[in-house]
């Protein structure tokens, strides 16, 4: 039958000799006809397009090297050796034609060959794959002759044809010696851009061979696998992958389109408005314009595919290629196993079929992966020019436009939408190649099994809805989980924030449980993702299972005739495989093409928004600022803002614009940039501009830059601006000079010295008109007078340049040449000072107005300056000020200069970390980046956190699950075997029934399988959480302290949500696959049990890979991730700044700038794509050696196996490739997600501070009674290795006396709070409150015992009930009294919600006296015997202070009270007053004695004016 099924097509005679012979041979006029002329064919077929594409492509020329002389060399000797034949033939006369044809044919295909090889040297073309695939072709196509002519020596005694012998020999080895030489690689062109690049990538000098299988990557594979990679190890970009060449193509077509938007707008019109007679009406242009919009926006996808369409198809045709080579081994495998049944077939066959087998494999791996190299470099391709064209767009869309999308949407257009249409561009292919496949499959399907085909492929399609409604719940499932996720984090924010607050309260447990709540909704969803998850799982893997039982069992029973061989069963098992992954990838790809179908119209939109029009303000007129009959709006649909402006500033003077709030004054200056909408009239001004906005724009670079701003670095220059701005005291107090990083939105300054910094960028740039609006508002006055004279003013570094300044300052008007008065958008009256006031007009009255505020402004300023004249003179401030430091932040800028000497480091780091989540991403890799492998420890904590009896039965269920699995498919192979011995009919009912029973059995194993893993996942999460959490509320505060909070929270964000949803996912891949991949094996052992040797030398390498592999793109993904947030933050930097981005001209330079950062990101995404194409090539080469080798093994062992086993081996092989890449790339994957298990372990395992609670020396439930407090001998220091800061401090205080505490900053007034409190622990001595020794007890029975009124008033979000009283202990009458008190009844009474007010985040929504007053009502509350108050200092008005004082008075009286005092009139009347100095006790008596004894405390009542 075997030889029957192959010999339909080929004559008889040659047949037999052919492939019956166990020595066969092909006839020789085959040998010259068809293998001598397929490579002719291919290269005449081949070279006019590649000329053609050589001639459009020139990269310099290479010199002739040795090399490129050798292959001319033989490649003429090859054309001599043809035409020798040729002569030779003529000579002889009389031959057949194809002995003139041929030689004929070959030499002049030589002659071509060698004309290739020199074009492509002047083309610089350093290695040929259309050439080496032509020598490749002569070698396979001479193998054949190069057998048969010593087969025919060797039969024949006499030896004829000496001289064809001599020469087919000779033209063998030519070709072998051609083949070999273009393996190697020329040099690199002359002239080109590699040579001159420090680090280029050497795919550009890569060989062809080097390029198909990816070697040339290997070497940053070595590097990565030595060494964890840096950002310097990276290679450069290849300049057609740069912004540099990306953006223009695509903005390029994306004009087009747009010029074609208009044209077709044009003759919409034209259309509508034939004779163009008379005005259109309102209405028509109203129809007009919406009818622009909907139907006339340029397309956006035209665009990307006109740009980026030409290099994904190259891709499209790999994909076409590779989805028809995925049918040719299923059809090989039908062939092997009929080869396996016949008994008589020479065995050459069977290796020729196994070795087809293999290269059929092999190829196609190759061009799958080249496939999706192409995919995923337009990918890349399309991301860099998406975010380039909106970045760019971004600097000149409109006002109107920048209204309707916020900057967060438009960073989410840069990063969510751009990065949707790169993971698109992977899967497109797909939407024309599933259909393809699945037909493919169903044909050759049909024609095995007929009509029961169908049955099979219902159920796959049933199999669909089901996929798509567990799709469906599990992407709802993931919002709502998102959702808990944030609120947790929202609150761990706020606790982490306000911990010292907790702490001081004793308030823990009662946020613990909060957390837990929250954290307890989260598991439940988590738990309901599983269900799902386990399901889908099942559905997963049972699919194949399902489809196989009802195909089979219909094509058994429908007709008697129907035996199910082993051809049958495997190669349509073979076919379901295939068929399986277009199946389940077409509702993948539907719903990403959903995705950016969205995404698209995002983009199009934004890109369609109105611009500026650079014209708008002519440049070249003589005067130097006009404006004429100016009307202007800030959107083409709104109202104007600015009517009738007419302005002329002569050039160098001085224009002050004033006016009340919202009358236009910021506007004009916008106008005269040209960000607003000019309606009528001409805007003109004369050469650059510098432009100081009314809230400065500040760079997340060094202070220097920020000044420069792009110019030259001129050191006396430099110098002189930072002096006339006022800068230079606050240089000195900076930790790094003018060389400091400032922050996002520079954070790391106070206002006014953002707004300074502001104005030297504009003195600097030299620029010819200088528009201020309001600079002066943010500084103090004596500041703002500073600059002023220094800097604007008419003796000011400015004079004789022309100059606009918006101003609420009145002091200044005298001062100036020209005052212009605004009311309500229109020019009122303008003149010098003096004249305006005689108008007596609007500007009068504006004066009158402002005047008292002004006067009262200096005198304050003035009272301020004396005292901190006073204070600055003190030492610097040390370390560990946060007491005092905390309060005043941004209410008064001065105050927050003078105090930043040694805090500023500690305080810049925190501030950062609260506002740039993103950024100190990058700070903690810096720390924690593990590098080289994770420990076998970690995977250790992890299974135990699982619990190490449910591991062990987690595995022991897969491995019953792929026992049930291999049983169903020996089962399957064993009932094909029934055929051979024709007892099928009756054994039907028994095989089709066991089949299915093993079948659900595997189902529902690894149903329960994954349940039980998930379930073990979510206890795990919820362990390590729990753990953390702990931790983090018994931590000591030291720790808070050292520790930036964002690397704290993003422990309990990013790590516990790694752990909570990808690791259980990882997991749950990686067992799948390696017990898939080990099934494998078993079964190819079991049924070749040579096999086994073969096994060793696979794993060694696979392995080697896999080590290589997992270590290299490690660190390239966190390159990347590191690499990407740069581009964001630059990008809404950009958006905030991009007015003063366009006064200064420096348009260009930040695009420049952004493109470079995207640039970088790329450098580290494409080694990352590429080593994904590196592993693959390799790991699939040992899945088809595997392949390979089962097939030979299973026809060396022919005669003892059943064709039923060999199906079974080698189908099992085919589909092994798959799991073992999956499998490499899981392991990756659990590497990178288990560090999560050891950063959180990290963070469960810091120091604790003391129990809360000592059960065996509770105190009793009244204590304190008396409110006694004594201190003796005792000493603090704030941590390990630092000084101390109370020094043997011995006093005592008896129970209701009122003690004021004073010193200077650093005294170690805040202290003596945090000791009593227990916040530090003592070095020396004690401190024992009515008797009892506070050491010894719980630090919740003691801090609850006390009560503070903290310096800052922390709130947290919730309802004020909640702020007041959090374990509810309290009854509302309580709650009500307590409000009364401290004077908030009447606000809350107010409020529709009553108690039950929500405060915002940080209490937000209410005002700094009124979350004073709240932590007033919370001393209220709680009412122990001792009160600790912290004066607050800047942050609250003296009438809020006042009445704290007063309720303390008198709600307090029998309280033992200590005041840490600022303001020395609060403690006048207070029992004692406390005098610390350096740690020490200086003073300690009634406030009249001191004041009498004329020390320390005389000199600061003297300051304050309270002693003469």
């Amino acid at each position: 039958m075997f030889t029957k099924s192959f010999n339909l097509r080929k004559p008889v005679g040659v047949s037999n000799r052919t492939f019956n012979s166990s020595w066969p041979d092909l006839p020789e006029c085959f040998q010259l006809s068809v293998l001598s002329w397929v490579q002719c064919i291919y290269l005449w077929a081949v070279s006019p397009i590649y000329i053609f594409c050589l001639k459009k492509n020139k990269k310099g020329y290479i010199m002739m090297s040795l090399l490129n002389r050798f292959k001319t060399a033989f490649g003429f000797l090859l054309w001599i050796v043809c035409w020798i034949d040729l002569f030779y033939t003529l000579h002889e006369g009389n031959q057949p034609p194809i002995y003139y044809v041929t030689p004929l044919v070959l030499g002049m295909t030589m002659l071509l060959a060698t004309f290739l090889i020199q074009f492509e040297r002047l083309r610089g073309v350093q290695s040929s794959g259309v050439l080496f695939i032509f020598w490749l072709l002569c070698l396979l196509c001479a193998t054949v002759p190069f057998r048969s002519k010593i087969l025919q020596a060797l039969m024949s005694d006499i030896f004829t044809d000496k001289l064809r012998f001599t020469t087919f020999y000779f033209y063998f080895s030519m070709v072998v010696c051609e083949f070999i030489l273009c393996c190697f690689n020329e040099k690199p062109p002359l002239f080109s851009n590699v040579v001159t690049d420090p680090n280029p990538c050497p795919e550009a000098t890569a060989g062809f061979l080097s390029r198909i299988t990816f070697w040339w990557f290997t070497s940053m594979a070595v590097k990565g696998y030595k060494m964890p990679l840096e950002a310097k190890d990276l290679w450069s970009l290849n300049k057609r992958d740069s912004s540099k060449v990306m953006v223009p193509r695509l903005l390029n077509e994306w004009e087009k389109e747009e010029a074609k938007a208009k044209l077709r707008y044009v003759k919409l019109k034209s259309w509508k408005d034939p004779g163009g007679e008379g005005e259109s009406s309102p209405e028509e242009v109203e129809v007009l314009l919406s009818s622009k919009k909907v139907a006339h926006q340029p397309s956006f996808l035209r665009a990307l595919v006109k740009a980026f369409g030409p290099y994904f198809l190259i891709g499209s045709g790999y994909k076409l290629l590779q989805d028809i080579i995925t049918f040719v081994n299923p059809q090989l495998l039908k062939m092997l196993i009929l080869f396996i049944k016949e008994k008589d077939v020479p065995n050459w066959w069977g290796y020729t079929l196994a070795c087809l087998m293999f290269f059929t494999a092999l190829l196609q791996t190759l061009i799958l992966h080249h496939q999706f190299q192409y995919c995923f470099v337009t990918g890349m391709n399309v991301r860099t020019a998406v975010i380039g064209a909106i970045y760019r767009k971004a600097l000149v869309i409109t006002n109107a436009a920048k209204r309707s999308s916020t900057v967060g949407e438009i960073v989410n257009l840069m990063s969510v939408d751009a990065q949707r249409f790169m993971d698109l561009t992977t899967f497109l292919n797909m939407l024309w190649s599933a259909p393809l496949q699945i037909m493919l499959a169903l044909y050759f399907l049909w024609q095995i099994l007929g009509p029961s085909v169908l049955a099979g492929v219902a159920v796959m399609i049933m199999l669909i809805p089901f996929n798509a409604f567990i799709a469906m719940k599990t992407r709802a499932y993931q919002v709502e989980q998102m959702q808990h996720k944030d609120a947790r984090i929202k609150l761990m924010n706020e606790i982490l924030n306000g911990i010292k607050v907790l702490k001081l309260y004793a308030w823990e447990s009662s946020f613990k449980e909060k957390v837990l709540a929250i954290r307890q909704k989260e598991l439940i969803v988590l738990r309901k993702t599983a269900y799902l998850g386990a399901l889908s799982t099942m559905a997963w893997t049972s699919a194949p299972f399902l489809v196989a039982l009802t195909t089979f069992a219909v094509y058994v029973t429908v007709d008697e005739k129907n035996i199910l061989d082993a051809e049958t069963a495997f190669v349509s098992i073979s076919l379901f495989n295939i068929l399986r992954f277009p199946l389940n990838m077409l509702p993948q790809v539907i719903s990403s093409l959903v995705q950016a179908s969205v995404s698209l119209k995002r983009v199009q939109n934004f890109l369609s928004h109105d611009e500026l029009d650079p014209d708008s303000v002519n440049r070249s007129n003589t005067v130097t600022v006009t404006v004429v009959n100016g009307k202007f709006t800030w959107g083409k649909d709104d109202a104007p803002v600015l009517h009738n402006i007419n302005v002329m500033v002569p050039q160098g003077s001085l224009l002050a614009v004033v006016g009340h709030v919202g009358c236009g004054k910021s506007s004009l200056i916008s106008a005269l940039l040209g960000d607003m909408e000019k309606v009528e009239g001409e805007v003109s001004v004369r050469g650059s501009v510098a432009y100081v906005p009314q809230q400065a724009w500040i760079q997340n670079a060094t202070l220097r830059d920020n000044i420069l701003f792009g110019n030259p670095y001129n050191e006396q220059k430099y110098n002189s601006v930072l002096e006339a701005c006022a800068l230079t005291p606050d240089l000195q107090v900076l930790p790094g000079g003018d060389m400091t990083e400032i922050g996002e939105k520079g954070i790391n300054l106070s206002g006014g010295q953002r707004q300074r910094v502001s104005l030297a960028r504009a003195l600097y740039s030299d620029a010819d008109v200088y528009l201020l609006d309001d600079p002066l508002s943010a500084v103090d006055a004596h500041v703002s007078k500073h600059i002023f004279d220094n800097l604007i003013g008419p003796e000011g570094a400015l004079k004789g340049k022309t100059r606009i300044l918006v101003t609420h300052g009145i002091s200044f008007l005298p001062q100036v040449d020209n005052i212009m008065v605004m009311v309500d958008g229109r020019v009122s009256e303008m003149g010098s000072y003096q004249d305006l006031l005689k108008q007596n007009g609007a500007f009068a009255e504006f004066l009158r107005n402002y005047a008292l505020e002004d006067i009262m402004e200096e005198d304050e300023a003035s009272v301020i300056l004396t005292l901190f004249s006073s204070v600055s003179s003190l030492p610097c401030a040390p370390f560990y000020r946060q007491m005092s430091i905390m309060s005043s932040d941004g209410e008064n800028p001065r105050s927050r200069s003078v105090r930043r000497h040694g805090c500023s480091q500690r305080k810049h780091s925190e501030s950062q970390d609260k506002k740039k989540p993103r950024e100190m991403e990058k700070l903690i890799q810096a720390e924690t980046a593990e590098t080289g492998q994770v420990k076998g420890k970690v995977y250790l904590e992890y299974v135990k956190a699982v619990g190490p009896l449910l591991s062990v039965v987690i595995c022991f269920l897969y491995g019953c699950q792929s026992a049930a699995s291999i049983g169903t498919n020996i089962w399957l192979s064993e009932w094909t075997n029934d055929a051979v011995t024709n007892s099928t009919a009756e054994n039907v009912q028994m095989r089709v029934g066991v089949y299915a029973a093993l079948g659900f059995a595997q189902g529902i194993l690894i149903m329960i399988a994954s349940f039980t893993l998930a379930m073990g996942n979510i206890g795990a999460a919820k362990k390590l959480h729990f753990n953390l959490l702990t931790n983090k509320f018994h931590t000591p505060q030291s720790f808070f302290d050292t520790t930036p909070i964002g690397r704290i929270i993003n422990r309990f964000s990013k790590d516990i949500y790694v752990i909570d949803e990808a690791l259980p996912s990882t997991v749950l891949m990686f067992l799948g696959t390696f017990f898939v991949s080990l099934s494998t094996i078993l079964v190819i052992v079991s049924s070749t049990p040579i096999f086994a040797v073969v096994i060793v030398p696979l794993a060694v390498i696979y392995v080697f890979v896999q080590r290589f592999y997992v270590a290299t793109s490690r660190q390239l993904k966190r390159l990347e991730s590191v690499s990407r947030s740069p581009i964001y933050s630059h990008f809404s930097e950009t958006i905030t700044g991009c007015s003063v981005i366009r006064a200064y001209g420096r348009h260009s330079a930040f695009v420049l700038m952004s493109d470079i950062k995207v640039d970088e990101n790329q450098k580290s995404y494409y080694p990352g794509i590429v080593s994904n194409r590196w592993l693959g090539v390799r790991i699939e080469f040992i899945g088809n050696c595997i392949v390979l080798f089962a097939g030979l093994f299973a026809v060396t062992g022919k005669d003892s196996l059943s064709p039923g086993l060999v199906g079974l081996s080698v189908s099992y092989a085919l589909q092994v490739t798959m799991s073992l890449n999956w499998m490499v790339r899981m392991t990756s994957e659990l590497e990178n997600n288990i560090v999560a298990v050891e950063r959180v372990k990290e963070y469960s395992e810091t120091k604790t501070e003391a129990p809360w609670e000592v059960e065996d020396k509770k105190p009793p439930p009244e204590w304190p009674m008396q409110g006694n407090v004594e201190f003796n001998d005792y000493s603090v220091r704030y941590r390990e290795g630092l000084d101390l800061v109370l020094k043997d401090i011995t006093l005592r205080v008896k129970g209701g006396e009122k003690i004021g505490i004073v010193g200077r900053t650093g005294a170690g007034k805040s202290s003596m709070t945090l000791c009593l409190f227990r916040l530090l622990e003592a070095a020396g001595g004690e401190i024992t409150i009515d008797n009892v020794k506070i050491s010894e007890i719980g630090l919740h029975d003691l801090r609850s015992k006390l009560t503070i009124i903290p310096q800052e008033p922390v709130l947290f979000s919730g309802t004020l009930r909640m702020n007041l009283d959090p374990f509810e202990k309290y009854s509302d009458e309580e709650v009500w009294k307590a409000l009364e008190h401290s004077h908030l009844h009447k606000f809350v009474s107010n409020q529709a919600a009553k108690l039950d007010l929500e405060c915002s985040e940080g209490g937000e929504n209410l005002s700094v006296g009124q979350r004073q007053l709240v932590c007033l009502a919370r001393a209220l509350l709680r009412k122990t015997r001792i009160l600790i108050l912290d004066e607050a200092t800047a942050a609250i008005d003296l009438e809020t202070d006042d009445l704290i004082q007063s309720t303390i008075r008198t709600q307090f009286e029998d309280c033992t009270v200590f005041t840490i005092a600022h303001r020395l009139n609060t403690i006048m009347d207070y029992t004692r007053v406390l005098v610390l100095d350096k740690g020490r006790i200086a003073e300690f008596d009634t406030p009249t004695n001191l004041i009498s004894k004329r020390g320390i405390f005389y000199g600061m009542a003297k300051d304050a004016g309270l002693a003469q």
